[in-house]
């Protein structure tokens, strides 16, 4: 298979014509953070931010062009709208200084109809959280809520298989928005839905945190009570890029009892907290694993320890779920344990921690806090 260059890819760009200027896209420098990997191609279009929502249609045919490349296995483009202020906030702070931004801190709404956000987060992978994450927010539909769920895992989307989902997001307004895909009353969106399965997202941060944007903003969520974000495991930009754009209104901290799983989930309950992000509280998965044949009660992994480190770090325990079969076949089925079983004793665990989860949110009306500027010390 013939090896794609960069250049062939800016080759292909340069045939494709900005509609409002009458120039190609290489030309006028809107094509940006070009990257090629074993034929997969990524790259990023800049554009004014008062014309990004009219622009998709570029974006497919900038697509399609590369696509059109020899050897190329598949093609993401990132749409991306920067005005001068915003690059001056995405610049590196100086030490000691606050960037500058709207009044007390705000950023614009990116989702204006939800209620509240609440991250889903681990500080390492392995430990469930992805599987968690989606039958909590079935648990919390199950309790008479609307309920979307963000898929944030940009490296590592899993929601379209643990929802079922196959279908790709069509818009109903002519392509300024797209519409979330909807499974067992959920409404979902992942960057799974838009790139195939087996297709590696060979990018850096600012396309990443572009495209966390874009499935905040340019997706008609309507009216939700809640919106359920599945993060990825650690502490790096996609976590950050929620945390200064959104203002959650709280944070679940999924971990395992084994202590090198609690060490990592200390590290990402810390970040929350240094945003100013609230802790919700903490979830043992994987608690333990009790024989279907026998009834033996194993701690494969140790038992107990998330609770101890919730007590240590005065943070709510939330509840546990053991390691079962069920629980994962299920989710690799793409038809959750708390949809397939709601009676069962599994679906019963998620919906007493989303019952907790539902109480702290009334608690607090509902309302998460302002996004917060981070400032470097």
């Amino acid at each position: 298979m013939a090896q794609v260059t960069e250049e062939q890819v800016l080759d292909a760009l340069r045939t494709v014509m900005d509609p409002d200027k009458n120039q190609d896209l290489v030309s006028l420098g809107m094509i940006s953070g070009v990257i090629v990997k074993d034929g997969n191609v990524g790259f990023t279009i800049e554009v004014e931010p008062e014309r990004g929502p009219h622009l998709e249609p570029l974006r497919k045919t900038a697509e399609a062009a590369v696509d059109g490349v020899a050897g190329v296995l598949s093609v993401t483009a990132v749409l991306t709208a920067h005005s001068p202020s915003a690059a001056a906030q995405q610049a590196p702070p100086q030490a000691g200084a606050q960037p500058e931004g709207e009044p007390g801190g705000t950023t614009r709404a990116l989702v204006p109809g939800v209620k509240s956000i609440i991250a889903v987060a681990s500080g390492k992978g392995g430990v469930g959280k992805s599987t968690t994450a989606v039958n909590l927010a079935l648990a919390l539909k199950a309790s008479g809520l609307t309920v979307g769920l963000l898929d944030a895992d940009i490296y590592g989307p899993s929601l379209p298989r643990m929802m079922g989902i196959t279908d790709r997001p069509t818009s109903g307004d002519g392509g300024t928005t797209l519409d979330p895909l909807e499974a067992y009353g959920l409404r979902c969106m992942s960057i799974g839905f838009l790139v195939p399965e087996d297709s590696p997202m060979i990018w850096r941060g600012p396309m990443v945190m572009s495209a966390l944007e874009q499935m905040l903003r340019d997706v008609a969520w309507g009216e939700l009570d809640v919106l359920v974000v599945d993060m990825p495991p650690g502490t790096g930009d996609a976590q950050l890029t929620m945390s200064q754009r959104v203002p959650l209104a709280g944070a679940v901290i999924i971990s395992t009892p084994q202590d090198i799983a609690l060490l990592d989930a200390r590290k990402g309950l810390n970040m929350f907290r240094k945003v100013e992000v609230p802790v919700l509280g903490i979830v043992e998965n994987m608690s333990y694993f009790l024989c279907p044949s026998c009834g033996e009660r194993s701690e494969i992994f140790g038992h107990g320890g998330a609770r101890e480190e919730a007590e240590r770090l005065g943070v709510d325990f939330l509840g546990e779920i053991p390691l079962h079969m069920d629980i994962r076949e299920t989710s690799d089925a793409g038809r959750p344990i708390t949809v397939t079983n709601p009676d069962g004793d599994h679906a019963k665990a998620y919906g007493a921690i989303a019952d907790k989860i539902r109480a702290k949110l009334q608690a607090s009306d509902g309302v998460g806090r302002q996004a917060p500027r981070i400032v470097m010390q």
